[in-house]
């Protein structure tokens, strides 16, 4: 294997997706994860913070167990320095669980996201099972297509 020398050129590609606040303005946004799909929306709560943006934010983090959740600490964190709502969902909590339990359904965001559906984007990453389901429950909230937005982990 090549090892990059200091100073060498370097040609970069990507990023090919359209997963930006940036792109889809809004009053406010729902970012809806399963498991590592944190991942992409942690980059764009970490953009929020610095600039101090105070729309308001809900997160729905599905995981199957509360030792499974990744950037707990950081997302914790970040709920001081934003208008971040966090809503974890365990599909196998313990016993001493007390939150929301199961997956996520149109029933639970029912329960969360705001009565005007469409003041919101909605942001979607994770299993492609979980993104599928999901995008058939928000529009069963009367959530049109054309505001969701899917991140996939692979090339469509």
């Amino acid at each position: 294997m090549a090892v990059a020398q200091v100073g060498q050129a370097a040609y970069l590609d990507g990023p090919y997706g359209a997963f930006s606040t940036d792109i889809h303005q809004a009053s406010g946004y729902v970012f809806i994860a399963g498991g590592v799909g944190i991942t992409p929306i942690m980059g764009t709560l970490r953009t929020f913070a610095p600039r101090q943006d105070m729309r308001p934010l809900l997160l729905v983090y599905g995981n199957r167990e509360w030792d499974d959740i990744i950037f707990r600490e950081e997302l914790e964190e970040l709920k001081g320095k934003l208008n971040l709502t966090i809503v974890h969902v365990l599909s196998a909590p313990n016993g001493d669980w007390n939150g929301e339990s199961g997956y996520v359904t149109a029933e639970l965001l029912d329960r969360y996201i705001p009565k005007d559906r469409g003041s919101r984007e909605y942001f979607v990453c994770g299993p492609d099972k979980m993104m599928d389901a999901l995008e058939a429950e928000l529009s069963k909230l009367g959530v049109t297509l054309d505001h969701i937005h899917s991140e996939r982990f692979n090339f469509v």
